[in-house]
């Protein structure tokens, strides 16, 4: 965990893996190098980590790979598009859902499970975060103001990226 980040206009967190214009996740190069990365930031609340507190798992800030981690916002039931103002002059701009994958498994045990659920009517759940991508550039430090710009209706659910 660290006190603060850059965020890089197009690029995503300067000296992140994940940071470029075109995907990073192995899993995205395999199919297409040249794609857009719509994953350039990670974002999750803290209201997750309680959660998997409660269902005994030690997950700290950064564990699972976020870049940043918010505390009272509902990230998952904001639309795509969505811009969230990080500190005095960063802008993310959110793309979609984080798809966890069997990494978080290997990290810890029955992870994978406590981030996945299904509906009633067997739609699937993901509850990993959510990913943005970085539209103005800015410091972004511990305790910083989030502000909350929605798009223009309709709005669309957020989805796997």
């Amino acid at each position: 965990m660290r006190a603060e980040i850059r965020l890089l206009e197009r690029l995503g967190v300067e000296g992140d893996a994940h940071a470029g214009q075109t995907v990073k996740h192995r899993s995205r190069v395999r199919i297409d190098p040249n794609q857009p990365n719509l994953r350039q930031v990670h974002l999750i609340g803290t209201e997750l980590h309680a959660a998997l507190a409660r269902a005994g798992f030690d997950i700290r800030p950064a564990d699972l790979g976020e870049n940043i981690t918010t505390q009272g916002l509902d990230l998952h039931a904001l639309p795509v598009g969505t811009q969230l103002r990080l500190g005095s002059s960063a802008v993310v701009e959110l793309t979609g859902l984080r798809n966890p994958c069997g990494q978080i498994e290997a990290f810890r045990p029955g992870l994978l499970a406590q981030v996945l659920n299904r509906t009633a009517d067997g739609t699937l759940v993901r509850k990993a975060g959510v990913m943005g991508v970085v539209i103005a550039s800015g410091v972004v430090r511990a305790g910083d103001a989030i502000s909350v710009s929605l798009p223009a209706l309709p709005h669309r659910l957020l989805d796997r990226v």
